[in-house]
């Protein structure tokens, strides 16, 4: 499977959001990352319902929506209705995990579970072969710009290992710090969904930078 590029829109123009959307749309893009914040579960808030419903709106691509909130199966539906086509949570955040990816499935979005950097893979054991997707997080949530963790390529093998003869189709998302001078090793340790904001949105030409990402390739040519 070739890998997808999803570009996170926590890092572009608020003032211009439909602007960065539809440059989306006309980029090399896959889909387009949302991270939604409730200043609890993470230090920050971001996006809402209103939000959402407005990209969706302009959005030509699926909207990956990324769930940092507490109690996040209470909103299930009313995020399918905004506009999300796949719905990640937190382990750390559900306290019956298996039920509220039922209840994303049912929604009719592909489930996804999100660990935070301290968080092993290990705890996925029982539910791996249910998910369409794994989010990885490389830095701490909640803030763009961060630097990325080294020990996430470890964790990206470990899960790739977990779930082989499980779930061979799943979708192993990585978010923060990423680049052009890491998607190589990324793709390499079995990363196949890179999310990319702040690489994307501060480069003198975001379509290029996303282009570029999509061009990576695992291999390492010799010269």
């Amino acid at each position: 499977m070739k890998h997808l590029i999803a570009p996170s829109v926590l890092s572009a123009d608020f003032a211009n959001l439909r602007q960065d959307v539809e440059m989306i749309n006309n980029s090399e893009a896959d889909w387009i990352h949302v991270d939604i914040m409730d200043g609890v579960f993470v230090p920050n808030i971001s996006f809402g319902f209103p939000v959402l419903q407005a990209i969706a709106k302009h959005a030509k691509k699926p909207l990956d929506v990324h769930l940092m909130i507490v109690n996040p199966e209470r909103y299930i539906k009313q995020f399918k209705d905004a506009g999300a086509d796949v719905i990640t949570v937190h382990y750390e955040a559900c306290t019956h995990l298996h039920s509220t990816i039922t209840a994303i499935k049912q929604a009719g979005c592909k489930a996804g579970v999100s660990l935070n950097p301290h968080t092993p893979v290990s705890v996925l054991e029982d539910i791996i072969h249910e998910l369409d997707l794994v989010l990885i997080m490389s830095v701490n949530p909640g803030f763009g710009g961060q630097q990325f963790i080294e020990n996430t390529y470890s964790k990206i093998r470990k899960l790739k290992a977990l779930a082989a003869g499980k779930n061979d189709s799943l979708f192993i998302e990585v978010d923060g710090g990423i680049s052009s001078k890491n998607s190589q090793a990324l793709l390499k340790a079995g990363a196949n969904v890179l999310v990319a904001g702040n690489s994307v949105f501060s480069h003198a030409n975001p379509t290029d930078a996303i282009a570029e990402l999509k061009r990576t390739s695992p291999e390492v040519f010799q010269a």
